[in-house]
């Protein structure tokens, strides 16, 4: 079953997953501050993007690469998935939930008995 990101896991693959907006971020601010600082031809904005190609790139090898030790599956609709077990995690399988029956009902001192005023012909 494929792999799928948890936010309340604390895998380190889980924890990548949260590394690509604060990387793009911080590529694209050192790009425009190299524009802004330097008049060197090479470092203008409009030559260095590829960089944040790059980043990104990283940034996703370090996600799909991490390993998935003690990773804790995602529910879905209520339901667990039922995945194949990482390194070292022994395999669950998903059971549903057992209904327990409801209590018959007992007869109490007025069973069999109408209420005073009822009339019933029959």
């Amino acid at each position: 079953m494929k792999y799928r990101y948890n936010p309340a896991c604390g895998c380190a693959r889980c924890r990548a997953h949260g590394f690509m907006g604060p990387a793009v971020l911080i590529t694209l601010g050192v790009l425009f501050l190299l524009d802004q600082l330097t008049h060197i031809y090479w470092m203008e904005f409009g030559r260095t993007w590829p960089a944040l190609l790059i980043v990104i790139g990283l940034i996703m090898f370090l996600q799909h690469n991490a390993p998935a030790v003690g990773h804790v599956p995602r529910e879905y609709m209520g339901y667990p998935q039922v995945q194949a077990p990482y390194a070292g995690q022994p395999q669950q399988q998903w059971r549903p939930p057992v209904a327990t029956p409801a209590p018959a009902p007992t007869p109490g001192p007025s069973a069999g008995t109408t209420d005073q005023g009822e009339v019933h012909h029959g």
